[in-house]
């Protein structure tokens, strides 16, 4: 049960594998390369995942902030993502690597690097440790976890930062007013009746298009000065509702002449419609 032992045994794995693949002419068999190369991606996925249990145990208040990831795309956010930032490493070092633009390449490659050989004396020592105290993390073990796990968050920053465009601290604060938003409308309408609890706690469907629905009229109306602020431009908006500023516009303008008891009529009539 001991992670150290753990790591020990997962570790042969990954050298039983890439010792396979060394042993093998990739032209002649192509298949089974392709066989072991995914064989190789599996074992180092649950290398690094007993690394990352490790280290929350080892020095979990020591380990670098992962605060960036807000600043990702959703989809990038994957169980596996490491275990792509450690291949692309690896492809960047071979000069496999396509997906990007050459001056970052350069500015990679020594990230790369660093991670790569930091890993390896990670594998190194905790191997060692596992044959000989496998129940405790030394000082200089907690060193290279605290290397290591900082290297790795440097380099999945830079390397998703030269793929993709990541989101600047405006655009995750206006996110953020979107769910404040989102926050607002939900109790306004369980206060006026729109909406039960009972919807909410048993995920109702059907407040998938009622939900933004009353948000557009509470944040054009009700909330004026957040996220649907139209006394902004649109590129001070949130990506969301940007390229629907002049419709937004217009919705405002029908929606300020209609009283009080037409706007409920309104409302309700959007909670009921699909």
């Amino acid at each position: 049960p001991r992670l150290l032992s753990q790591f020990f045994f997962a570790d042969e794995r990954v050298v039983q594998v890439v010792a396979e693949i060394n042993g093998l002419n990739a032209e002649l068999d192509p298949q089974q390369y392709l066989v072991l190369l995914n064989q190789l991606h599996l074992s180092q996925a649950h290398l690094l995942a007993i690394l990352e249990r490790i280290m929350e145990e080892c020095i979990p208040t020591q380990r670098h902030s992962r605060d960036y990831l807000v600043k990702f795309p959703e989809e990038l956010l994957v169980d596996n993502l490491g275990n792509h930032m450690l291949f692309a490493a690896e492809c960047l070092l071979a000069g496999t690597f396509l997906d990007v633009e050459e001056a970052d390449r350069a500015q990679l490659r020594p990230q790369a690097r660093n991670l790569l050989c930091s890993l390896e004396l990670v594998r190194t020592m905790l191997r060692e440790q596992s044959l000989s105290q496998p129940g405790s993390y030394p000082e200089p073990v907690r060193a290279v976890l605290v290397q290591f796990d900082r290297l790795f968050a440097e380099f999945e920053l830079s390397y998703v930062s030269s793929l993709v465009a990541v989101k600047s601290p405006e655009e995750i604060y206006r996110q953020q007013e979107i769910i404040v938003l989102f926050c607002e409308t939900v109790g306004r309408a369980l206060r006026l009746g729109y909406l039960t609890q009972e919807m909410i706690d048993g995920y109702e469907p059907l407040l998938m298009f009622t939900i933004p629905r009353l948000a557009i009229i509470s944040g054009l109306l009700i909330y004026p000065e957040g996220p649907l602020s139209l006394e902004r431009s649109p590129e001070q908006m949130s990506r969301v509702f940007s390229p629907f500023y002049n419709l937004l516009k217009k919705i405002r303008d029908l929606l300020r002449v209609l009283s009080d008891e037409e706007l409920c009529l309104l409302e309700r009539s959007l909670c009921a419609a699909e």
